[in-house]
């Protein structure tokens, strides 16, 4: 149960270093290809003895390259997957810019059921548009259209955009848990970033070096 627990509790965190991961290793292999057959040809051209090797090594190499032309499209939807894990990372880890200055004059009460209300409109906000996604999602996999660049690979357009009903789905869930956190006072608002008091915490730690 605890090995559960640990593993939810991080499940946006892992898979967000999977996908920069993914992205990082993608672009490196493209680009180096895209570099690596013009080496080749410079040194079959100064290279006599081995040049016309040199020169197949440098057309496979390029081969290689130009069949890479789906890098840019993956690239492209592991980053929309990447911002919809990030979404509830942030919810989860207070990485939400907060707007409460107001809020804060206000006694511990009022926060709390300023708390309540507000993570309530943030459940209905993002159960309504996960469910509204869900159902474009249902009508992409009915029409059965490839992703751009990767259909021949078995990638339909559905598949990439599954991540908007799941990321709000788990944005959902996060909003519910601090729910549940703030009735049993365990915290008094959504626990949202403070960039006021991290940049006096930055000075601080500044005029003390």
């Amino acid at each position: 149960m605890n090995a559960f627990r640990r593993i939810w509790e991080h499940f946006e965190e892992g898979l967000i270093v999977f996908l920069l991961a993914a992205m990082t290793l993608v672009t490196f292999v493209y680009v180096i290809l895209n570099n690596l057959y013009t080496l080749f040809y410079r040194l079959a051209e100064s290279w006599e003895g081995a040049s016309e090797s040199l020169f197949a090594i440098g057309d496979r190499v390029m081969t290689m390259a130009q069949a890479m032309t789906w890098s840019t499209s993956l690239t492209k939807a592991l980053f929309g997957w990447l911002i919809f894990f990030g979404l509830s990372y942030g919810v989860r880890t207070a990485g939400h810019i907060g707007v409460d200055a107001l809020v804060k004059l206000a006694s511990k009460p009022v926060q709390r059921f300023i708390g309540i209300l507000a993570c309530f409109c943030c459940l209905i906000y993002a159960g309504l548009l996960s469910v509204a996604s869900f159902e474009w999602i249902h009508t992409l996999m009915m029409a059965g259209i490839g992703a751009e660049d990767l259909g021949h690979f078995g990638i339909m357009q559905w598949h990439i955009g599954l991540i908007v009903p799941v990321g709000f789905a788990l944005v959902f869930i996060r909003f519910a848990e601090i729910l549940v956190r703030i009735v049993r006072y365990h915290q008094t608002g959504l626990g949202l970033a403070d960039e006021a008091a991290d940049v006096m915490k930055l000075s601080e730690h500044e005029d003390d070096k």
